[in-house]
């Protein structure tokens, strides 16, 4: 296994991390077949494993399977998404971080938490406000580094520019979607890490399952008749499949491994996370943790989808407020009248 520095944290990672959303239980899975696969990971040398409250009782699973292994095992979780109903149990205040650290480092069972992430920008929240109180989990102890997930370029750099001129500590990774299918952080955000020298933890490597092969045109699917991303039937993204699939055959392995591979051979990129369910999904990976692009591939891919585009979007895509709030893209029906 390949390792690489986590920005300019000195924290050694495996090119190929595990991400633990699909441990939860409501996803399929029993808490020891859970760890059975995780501690596979570990014996295969991954060393990053990355959760977040949010993904149910993922980090109470992956607590208990890393009891006797902490001290060997790179520790990330997020928080910020809601965790109730409570109007304050979620986003990126100050009163919210205290509360939400020590609920993970609870279900954790652990003293410190590696790379704490926000998993979504808090637009009511000032940016200076987060990173004080993230800076002072730093000084407690309770946290090693700090990171953003699924931030704009624009708000990565507000970030940095605010903890400069505050003595704040600032963001060291970053935690975008990245993919064959959705390049689009190849524009700004990655370019943006690149410069402030952030590590950069991509998910969703393999477009959520439409990269795995398992997904064609015509053909039944036991992912899109489990109806678990809407995404999985669109077409665009389909069609992208259906040329990846021979290319991936000429260039002698599997969809999966031409698809983790790209992932991580952009520079900007510290380490994929991959989110094996099973035993079966995982040996895959780890069965392509070698492979090694060439430019004839990586210029093939490029022909089939354009640096910088996404084709179509992921279901979790984040959606900043500009998009998702109407009301910030009209005038008031007075002001639009008198016009």
């Amino acid at each position: 296994m390949e390792y690489r520095t986590l920005g300019r944290t000195g924290i050694e990672v495996s090119r190929y991390a595990l991400g633990s959303l699909m441990y939860a239980t409501r996803m399929g899975n029993e808490p020891a077949e859970s760890a059975r696969v995780i501690h596979k990971a570990l014996h295969a040398g991954i060393n990053l494993i990355d959760t977040a409250d949010a993904y149910g009782d993922s980090e109470e699973v992956v607590g208990r399977a890393l009891k006797g292994r902490r001290d060997d095992v790179v520790l990330a979780t997020k928080f910020g998404r809601p965790m109730g109903e409570a109007p304050n149990h979620q986003g990126t205040s100050r009163r919210w971080i205290t509360t939400a650290v020590e609920n993970s480092l609870r279900r954790l069972q652990t003293d410190y938490i590696d790379v704490y992430q926000i998993h979504r920008l808090d637009p009511t929240t000032d940016i200076e406000e987060t990173l004080a109180a993230l800076t002072d989990l730093i000084r407690s102890g309770k946290v090693r580094a700090i990171g953003s997930s699924n931030t704009p370029a624009s708000d990565i750099v507000e970030a940095q520019w605010v903890a400069e001129r505050r003595n704040l500590a600032r963001f060291h990774t970053e935690q975008p979607p990245y993919s064959i299918l959705s390049r689009g952080i190849e524009r700004e955000v990655l370019p943006v890490a690149q410069r402030h020298t952030m590590g950069v933890m991509v998910w969703g490597p393999l477009g959520q399952g439409m990269l795995t092969g398992r997904v064609r045109r015509n053909q039944g699917n036991d992912l899109s008749r489990a109806g678990l991303f809407k995404h999985l039937n669109d077409e665009r993204r389909i069609d992208v499949v259906e040329q990846l699939i021979p290319l991936a055959a000429e260039a002698g392995m599997p969809l999966t491994h031409l698809a983790m591979a790209f992932t991580v051979a952009h520079p900007a990129v510290t380490t994929a996370l991959v989110g094996a369910r099973t035993m079966a999904q995982l040996e895959d990976l780890l069965d392509g943790t070698g492979v090694r692009l060439g430019d004839d591939i990586l210029d093939r891919i490029d022909e089939i989808v354009p640096p910088g585009t996404n084709i179509g979007s992921l279901d979790q895509d984040y959606q900043p407020p500009a998009i998702q709030n109407a009301a910030l893209r009209r005038r008031p029906l007075s002001e639009r009248a008198a016009a």
